[in-house]
């Protein structure tokens, strides 16, 4: 099975995967971006620096089984988010998703839409992936706008499992095939 990249250069953005060792530095991202991101991620309210430890620790055997793949969004050697190519619960085999989130210093330069269109490519050197997902709140237009820009068409909408305060409680998910992801 071909895997996917575990560093992927974007000219000055580069996704690469997480290790342990950057606990302290992912910890600061997070604790300086939750403001940010409550409104929109669930996980927020749980968020502990022992979880993110176990969230880091887990990373190697998730990446090594295929349930998961993370990398770490780096923009001028920091860390400024995450990215995440995984088999969502429930999911079909032939299916992921990528979750994503930056710090909101990082926002607005088109840093998600360029790691999402990465990620989506190493989707697809998985040969059981016929399509990627991206799920998302419909009221996160910020959210929404990326797989808009990359092809993804809109899928369906269901009821959401979890959600943030600034949630409707429903999930839009997108849809990007291999067939339509080659033809591009």
């Amino acid at each position: 099975m071909d895997l996917p990249q575990p560093v992927i250069d974007l000219d000055d953005l580069t996704l690469r995967r997480f290790e342990e060792a950057d606990l302290p530095e992912f910890l600061r991202v997070i604790d300086e971006s939750l403001e940010h991101l409550a409104p929109w991620m669930a996980w927020t309210t749980e968020h502990t620096p022992e979880r993110t430890a176990e969230f880091l620790a887990r990373r190697g055997e998730k990446w090594e089984s295929g349930q998961a793949y993370s990398y770490a969004i780096v923009l001028d050697g920091a860390i400024v988010g995450a990215i995440e190519l995984f088999r969502g619960e429930g999911a079909p085999d032939n299916s992921r998703e990528i979750g994503y989130w930056l710090h909101p210093a990082a926002t607005g330069r088109g840093l998600v839409t360029r790691a999402a269109r990465a990620v989506a490519a190493q989707a697809f050197r998985l040969p059981e992936v016929d399509w990627v997902e991206i799920v998302h709140d419909p009221a996160n237009l910020a959210s929404g706008a990326v797989p808009a820009r990359l092809g993804f068409t809109v899928h369906l909408r269901r009821p959401a499992e979890r959600h943030a305060p600034a949630e409707t409680g429903e999930d839009q998910v997108w849809r990007l095939t291999r067939a339509r992801a080659c033809a591009d």
